[in-house]
């Protein structure tokens, strides 16, 4: 379901390690005999020297074997067990703080386990491991525990210092535990690349890809809107939002059913309620969804809007396409755009369907979402 790449955007992707790109296609060295990823962080090769395979199968039957540095082979959704042992490390005892030497000690390279966290996490290990600690102190705090035993136990040597953290954290002091929003937030892994998703108490709040250009961005935006932090962790909605998206990708699931939480400005809620409403293996434009939502001739804010979405796949922005049926504007990368639209209509070829069968639209949505204004 790979879409055709040209040798000038091959080699493009390669130059820039383009993290997107990895699994579409593979870097294989004439002069080495090694195959990499797009985006492998050793010294690139002359490009004369350069071949461009779509699979490890093809790269293997050339001759070419496995980098050591970026492991191709390894699937996507399977962490290395350096990071299962990191996480593993950090859930017993979230209060001991480790640090680089820490980490060396571990046999785990620092810098390594920054790039890994950053690009499946949406932040580096050290974020991820305050994040982790705060978040399991909110919930300790919101049972109704006493906030200085809370700070002490999680490894703040005064009251002052985690009352600080705290509430540099949450924007609230630890004696208003209760009273503190946060969404939990975990990497889910899919067959184009790991997401992020975060969940508040209501529903799905965010969910994209973690090598976007502007995650950063968009999550900053979600926290804002919600006035909320981020905190490693998971709840009911995410769990089930990895079910489905695992159905999904399989080819048995249509119509995702997890509540989703998206505040925005009127217009953008109206642009997000009208994806809803594309049915699964359709494709509509750009100005014919503007003039659904009863704003003709406002494609141009369709579009900002349909960028400003934080909940890919789910809200079926891929789904939007230009008025002569090519493709534009995908913040995950128009491959994978186009990767969501041949899965679609694959799967309903293969149910023997012309499309425009069924859609998260199809229900009524707005009981499905928590509507809140921004």
């Amino acid at each position: 379901m790979k879409t055709l790449l040209t040798q000038s955007e091959m080699a493009r992707a390669s130059t820039e390690r383009d993290t997107s790109y990895d699994g579409v296609f593979y870097v294989c060295v004439r002069t080495t005999g090694i195959f990499c990823r797009p985006s492998c962080p050793a010294r690139k090769p002359r490009p004369e020297n350069v071949e461009y395979l779509g699979t490890v199968q093809d790269a293997l039957i050339a001759g070419f074997r496995a980098c050591k540095r970026c492991r191709p082979i390894d699937p996507d959704g399977c962490e290395p067990p350096w990071v299962r042992r990191l996480v593993e490390c950090v859930d017993a005892a979230p209060s001991v703080r480790l640090r680089d030497a820490d980490l060396r000690a571990m046999d785990i390279d620092p810098a390594s386990a920054r790039r890994y966290f950053k690009r499946h996490f949406g932040m580096t290990f050290q974020a991820y491991h305050r994040a982790r600690r705060m978040g399991l102190a909110l919930t300790e705090l919101r049972r109704g525990a006493d906030p200085l035993a809370v700070g002490l136990g999680h490894g703040y040597e005064s009251s002052s210092g985690f009352r600080e953290a705290f509430a540099r954290t949450f924007g609230e002091p630890p004696g208003r535990g209760r009273e503190a929003n946060s969404m939990v937030s975990r990497s889910l892994k899919t067959p184009i690349g790991p997401m992020v998703a975060a969940a508040n108490d209501d529903g799905v709040c965010f969910l994209e890809f973690a090598d976007r250009r502007s995650f950063d961005k968009q999550l900053a935006t979600a926290r804002r809107r919600l006035r909320s932090t981020v905190v490693p962790g998971t709840n009911e909605h995410v769990d089930l939002l990895e079910s489905e998206l695992k159905r999904y990708f399989a080819g048995e699931l249509m119509a995702f059913e997890v509540p989703l939480v998206s505040p925005g400005t009127p217009f953008q809620r109206a642009v997000w309620d009208g994806l809803a409403a594309i049915p699964y293996g359709d494709r509509t434009s750009y100005g014919e969804l503007a003039e659904q939502i009863g704003c003709a001739g406002g494609q141009r804010a369709v579009g900002r809007a349909n960028g400003d979405n934080r909940i890919a796949i789910v809200l079926p922005c891929h789904r939007v396409v230009q008025k002569d049926g090519t493709l534009r504007g995908y913040g995950g990368g128009l491959w994978r755009k186009q990767f969501l639209l041949d899965l679609e209509r694959g799967v309903l070829a293969k149910l023997g369907r012309g499309g425009g069968a069924v859609g998260r639209g199809a229900a009524d949505t707005s009981s499905k979402r928590a509507s809140a204004t921004g």
